[in-house]
């Protein structure tokens, strides 16, 4: 630890950073009523962070002009170059090698260099798999020197496990992380420790609830600004006010026996996990730098007692549900909108119901692979309330087998390729009432059950699962699966 300048961790050969990330997603708060920060002046307000060792920053391409300042900064090359993170976050649909390219290269344009330093992808939907695509085609780019290194961002364990067994250099996974949002604890952290993937930790401040400014305070009506409206809704499911409340008490009570603030403990606290590579910390550009107040994270360590502490406060509180990442695709959609279910509703399918030629009422979904015309088949059929989808593989475009070596992860792949079938056909999971799963080695039962379970676990489907001598095209996994959709 050191007193005047933040630790550092060097993540790749290819990749030195910060510990303590400074986040832009503010620029966008300040901006939305349509003032633009004047890139020069916003460029000044980093340099201040830069110079106090708070060098890392991260962005997106949805942050205002976020990209545009710190690419002023970048420009000015002093002796030591800071470190730019953005993210690209495209809606859903074909991830082309050219689509893909465009989308780095607005960013290298906005940004005004010919590296991306860490390129992190968002995706809204993994029943749309073009997700894997456009991973596979940031692989080819940081290969030809566009990219440094390749995150992602509210990934679950399931599906960063997906890219990650499919061949994906995934460095980084950034997701919410905070004495109250401790999901990225539980299985993302396990996959973590098994492949070296580490964690960019978001939140931990919640907005900055998590402060002294809050404690013994009572709960706000009425929230001004996106982030805190966002760490409320968190607030509210974990237990609501009196529960956050204890968790602060214990935490100032751990801040003060440290001489820091109550903010350093809960950074700290983050920080301590083995998974995390770093956390982000808000910056309201053009209010006060809180630089030496963020170097207090690293002139203390909790203790056996402070760890005590804060969890007999958690036992307190409710668990986030989900796992990471579940806020922006399911309920309760804990976003600062609260409701992305619109949203989410208008995201393109990869494919889309026709009506079946031979019978009445009846409609079809076909995937497009060639052997539907070859052996006369539908991905998935539809007859009155009862939707019947096919035997489904891990099979990305026309025969790519997804994650030859892993069954769990071909499982979570194949699920979402039935899922959107069912979606293009009106139904849901929650309408699944049998699932078939034909495997090749009794060995991969427990992981396979464990990624079925990811998505029927409070559903319960009927469920036969067979061991066979072999499936056609070297596939570890085979699912079929029947729906019926509520007759009102």
């Amino acid at each position: 630890m050191t007193e005047n300048r933040p630790d550092r961790i060097r993540l790749s050969d290819r990749l030195e950073m910060s510990r303590v990330l400074t986040g832009l997603w503010q620029v966008a708060d300040i901006e939305r009523d349509g003032g633009v920060i004047d890139p020069e002046t916003g460029a000044d307000w980093l340099h201040a962070y830069a110079q106090r060792g708070f060098d890392t920053f991260d962005m997106a391409d949805h942050y205002g002009s976020a990209e545009i300042i710190a690419g002023r900064l970048l420009a000015r090359q002093n002796a030591s170059q800071p470190l730019a993170f953005t993210k690209w976050c495209p809606a859903p649909g074909p991830m082309t090698a050219e689509v893909v390219r465009a989308g780095v290269m607005d960013r290298l344009t906005r940004l005004g260099v010919d590296r991306v330093d860490l390129l992190q992808f968002h995706w809204w939907s993994f029943k749309h798999p073009a997700w894997l695509d456009a991973l596979h085609r940031l692989a080819e780019l940081r290969e030809e020197g566009m990219i440094s290194e390749i995150g992602v961002t509210n990934f679950d364990a399931a599906h960063l496990r997906v890219a990650l067994s499919d061949g994906i250099p995934v460095l980084t996974n950034q997701v919410s992380f905070s004495l109250i949002d401790r999901r990225a604890a539980q299985q993302l952290s396990d996959l973590c420790a098994a492949t070296g993937t580490k964690l960019l930790a978001y939140g931990t401040l919640c907005g900055g609830f998590l402060s002294e400014r809050w404690l013994g305070q009572p709960e706000p009506a009425d929230i001004p600004d996106w982030s805190k409206m966002k760490y409320h809704r968190f607030i509210k499911v974990t237990g609501g006010w009196d529960a956050f409340q204890g968790i602060l008490t214990a935490a100032q009570s751990i801040a003060q026996k440290h001489g820091v603030s109550l903010s350093n403990v809960a950074t700290r606290w983050v920080l301590e996990h083995p998974a995390v590579a770093g956390a982000i910390v808000g910056a309201r550009l053009g209010e006060r730098v809180h630089a030496d107040d963020n170097l207090g994270l690293f002139r203390f360590a909790l203790d056996e007692e402070d760890h005590a502490k804060l969890s007999e406060a958690f036992s307190a509180t409710a668990p986030v549900p989900g796992d990471c990442g579940d806020e922006y695709r399911q309920p309760p959609f804990l976003t600062a909108s609260g409701d992305l279910s619109h949203h989410l509703e208008e995201m393109p399918l990869p494919h889309r119901a026709t009506e079946t030629p031979h019978r009445a009422g009846g409609s079809q979904v076909l995937s497009g692979s060639k052997w539907e015309d070859i052996a006369g088949y539908a991905r998935a059929q539809k007859v009155g309330n009862r939707i019947f989808v096919s035997g489904t593989t891990a099979t990305a475009g026309a025969d790519r087998v997804v994650a030859k070596e892993d069954a769990g992860a071909q499982t979570t792949y194949v699920i979402d390729k039935i899922l959107a079938a069912l979606d293009a056909l009106g139904a849901t999971a929650q309408d699944v009432v049998r699932t078939r799963i034909y495997i090749v080695d009794e060995a991969d039962v427990e992981a396979i059950s464990r990624a079925h379970g990811q998505y029927f676990g409070s559903i319960k489907p009927a469920n036969t699962l067979i061991v066979v001598s072999g499936l056609i095209g070297g596939y570890r996994v085979e699912i079929e699966a029947e729906a019926v959709i509520p007759e009102h």
